[in-house]
């Protein structure tokens, strides 16, 4: 079940859902809230690296240079260009609520994508969204810290799940304060 505009506050003022800072009112719509996106950014160091290598022990961040933008100065997001991202706010999930991070349609139609694949938010998920920004038109784009830049979902478990996300041995994004790169490493080279 996904909670209406309603239900999200109710949520809210019961301590189910918790976002840090509180948000302001025209952040809500009918079944979501904006995020906005924070001031820090990853971005690969593709003329330092000829490629990424997922069974190289090394970690896929040392491949990636960090940016802190100012509040008033834009990141400008070129054409096939991918960067990670954070949101500004804080997210935190009780064991049984999951979110669901969205895109907004005003930046899908000018080609910025928020997310490829990691728009499932676990129950018991404690931190801030990391953001997976591909720009798939051919015009560089100007996103500014403090902008919305994307929206939660939130939907109702029948039970609370038995072992929630910040406590599952081996999480890897829980508490997450700023863009992280894939961990996908740790998983591939144990496969061997």
């Amino acid at each position: 079940m996904v909670l209406s505009d309603v239900d999200i506050r109710r949520y809210l003022e019961s301590g189910k859902i918790r976002i840090s800072p509180e948000l302001p009112a025209e952040q809500y719509g009918s079944c979501s809230v904006d995020f906005r996106l924070g001031n820090e950014f990853s971005v690969f160091e593709h003329s330092r690296h000829a490629f990424i290598d997922v069974r190289e022990k090394g970690a896929i961040q040392d491949l990636m240079r960090s940016i802190r933008v100012e509040n008033d100065q834009p990141f400008i997001l070129q054409p096939r260009e991918f960067a990670l991202a954070i949101t500004e706010e804080t997210l935190e999930l009780d064991d049984d609520v999951l979110g669901r991070l969205e895109g907004r349609s005003s930046l899908g139609r000018i080609g910025v994508i928020v997310h490829g694949t990691a728009g499932l938010f676990d129950p018991g998920w404690r931190g801030k969204a990391t953001l997976e920004l591909s720009n798939l038109g051919i015009m560089p784009v100007a996103l500014y810290p403090g902008m919305r830049i994307c929206s939660f979902t939130f939907e109702q478990l029948t039970t609370p799940v038995s072992v929630p996300y910040y406590k599952k041995v081996g999480n890897k994004y829980a508490g997450q304060t700023q863009p992280l790169a894939s961990k996908l490493t740790s998983e591939v080279s144990k496969s061997k």
